[in-house]
């Protein structure tokens, strides 16, 4: 008999799940419009809605950042603002690993990056059915952070990446409040040299 109850549970929190994932699953919406602009990276797949988004996002996240003059005084083309992204978003996500001392192989994470607070808002609100009164958020069952182009910076990337990181790490997804502390314990340690166990 508990087998069966076990089965019954299992199934229909199966189909509730693929019912959620049905509404909003960001890897349909990245493949739906062509107006997208992926970046794939080792660890992440970032989804904007245009290069320029993309562009300004990467001079947002200043961890990793590259300061010699060639870069200053040279010509940047598409592609390496691409391959920068890219190195900068990698060596942030490590040390998010690192700080945390979490570090495994796991899926990549989605970073779905909006173009304004408006379409960012219109996202949760239409994810969760009421208004939105946050800036960005990770949500575990579509493997994605959310974000807003002109409001983010590295501290809040790195913070919705810990959120992931601990959710895929752990075998049991820690209560909301744990893992809130231990997100913010990354934000607090962002940029100081993290002592290896």
């Amino acid at each position: 008999m508990q087998k069966w109850l076990t089965a019954i549970r299992l199934l229909l929190f199966t189909l509730f799940v693929s019912a959620v994932l049905g509404w909003v699953l960001p890897e349909q919406e990245c493949k739906a419009a062509d107006s997208k602009y992926v970046v794939t990276t080792k660890h992440v797949v970032l989804t904007f809605n245009s290069v320029e988004d993309m562009a300004a996002f990467k001079a947002s996240i200043k961890f990793g950042s590259s300061s010699s003059l060639s870069t200053l005084f040279s010509s940047r083309t598409l592609q390496d603002t691409e391959s920068e992204l890219k190195r900068k978003i990698d060596l942030l996500f490590e040390k998010v690993q690192l700080i945390l001392d979490m570090r495994k192989e796991m899926r990549k994470i989605r970073v779905r990056v909006y173009s304004n607070a408006e379409q960012l808002h219109a996202a949760y609100e239409k994810i969760f059915k009421e208004k939105c009164a946050v800036r960005g958020w990770y949500l575990y069952e579509f493997n994605t952070v959310f974000l807003n182009v002109q409001d983010v910076h590295e501290g809040m990337l790195a913070h919705e990446l810990g959120h992931a990181i601990i959710d895929h790490y752990l075998s049991v997804r820690p209560p909301r409040a744990t893992a809130e502390i231990l997100a913010k314990y990354v934000d607090m340690h962002l940029h100081e040299e993290v002592k290896k166990y």
